[in-house]
């Protein structure tokens, strides 16, 4: 499995999940853009790549913004070239319980988490089309399902879910396929800084006994990403310490 001379575009990859998955794509030999609202965290993690001798640039980009989008989209292009591959990993939290959840938090995840996941989808396609080949990997979460405390964010993930499945079937017949991840308690900087007491439920619910690492769903990635994985449209796969769904 290579993704030698392969572009690929990962959004929110300055840190945690998102820059293990740009790590893991640019060790299979992608060009990688790093897009992230975090300019210091977004320069660091490509500069690490570049160090590592790989291809990496850095483009900052909030990806509720559609104007912001199709810069991004451009501006890869014009330094990396066509776009083969794009991952869908930004989002946000704002957790409440719902009869406490406030309208401006609802619409800020939904804008970032389903909207800016749609822009982003909706470039690529335009692009991707044309040329008759690429790949979409949208990150979701095994929250989608539903998950106290999270109804914006669950909500927003099992759109995500929506637009993976109505994607692939319109792009299957372009050469474009579309899959999504949902990653379920994954060892990264936020959940680390989880209460232990909260850290050893959240572990006992998986039958394997651990976290997941954010390399397992870079490995994912990767190979959604591959020729290997042409014939793989509109599934959705659970990744994260063998968690059960």
């Amino acid at each position: 499995m290579s993704l030698k001379n392969k572009v690929a575009i990962v959004t929110g990859s300055s840190r945690g999940l998102g820059r293990g998955i740009a790590l893991v794509l640019a060790e299979q030999g992608a060009a990688v853009a790093i897009c992230d609202v975090d300019k210091d965290g977004g320069e660091k993690t490509a500069q690490e790549l570049v160090n590592a001798g790989h291809k990496a640039i850095f483009i900052p980009c909030n990806i509720a913004n559609r104007d912001e989008v199709n810069h991004l989209f451009a501006e890869t292009e014009a330094q990396l070239g066509p776009i083969d591959i794009l991952v869908n990993n930004a989002g946000i939290n704002r957790d409440a319980m719902l009869h406490k959840l406030t309208e401006e938090n609802w619409d800020l995840v939904m804008d970032v988490n389903l909207k800016g996941t749609f822009h982003c989808m909706q470039e690529a396609a335009l692009r991707m089309r044309e040329r008759a080949s690429g790949r979409i990997i949208n990150i979701s979460s095994a929250s989608w399902l539903g998950n106290i405390g999270q109804a914006n964010y669950a909500a927003s993930k099992a759109g995500v879910i929506g637009l993976t499945k109505t994607a692939c079937r319109e792009l299957a017949r372009k050469g474009v396929t579309v899959n999504a991840i949902c990653p379920g308690f994954i060892e990264t900087d936020m959940t680390k800084g989880v209460p232990e007491k909260v850290w050893d439920i959240m572990v006992s619910k998986i039958p394997a006994g651990y976290a997941g690492d954010p390399r397992d769903v870079g490995n994912c990635v990767a190979f959604l990403a591959s020729d290997e994985a042409r014939y793989i449209n509109g599934e959705v796969i659970n990744v994260g310490g063998g968690m059960v769904l």
